[in-house]
């Protein structure tokens, strides 16, 4: 018998939020394939991985390179913050907030804004 490497999608009462109109319906339906393939077809390891290594180039490269190698590390978590914005706290929204602002800060002074 071959084994079945697919992880389940998390449990939950609803993958979309409730009464999401406009702009966040859009997203949350087009981020819907690549959710379902991220968290079930690639390896648990693999995005981690990946934002840890563009995350530490961009610490380490002092120039425009590793400011390029920020972005994408902004894009996710962005992505992912606005994905969970309806369900968090105050004290969530305040984390990713800050999250976001010193990525934005780190890649502003790689393409040397500060």
């Amino acid at each position: 018998m071959a084994a079945n490497n697919k992880r389940p999608l998390p449990q939950g009462e609803q993958f979309f939020t409730p009464g999401a109109t406009g702009l966040r319906k859009a997203v949350e339906q087009r981020s819907a394939v690549p959710m379902t393939f991220l968290f079930t077809q690639v390896p648990r390891w693999v995005a981690p991985a990946v934002l840890v290594i563009l995350l530490l180039a961009g610490f380490a490269v002092a120039n425009p390179i590793g400011g390029l190698a920020v972005l994408p590390v902004i894009a996710f978590i962005g992505w992912l913050a606005y994905l969970s914005w309806p369900s968090l706290g105050a004290g969530g929204r305040l984390l990713r907030v800050a999250m976001l602002t010193f990525l934005v800060l780190l890649a502003a002074t790689r393409f040397g804004a500060f």
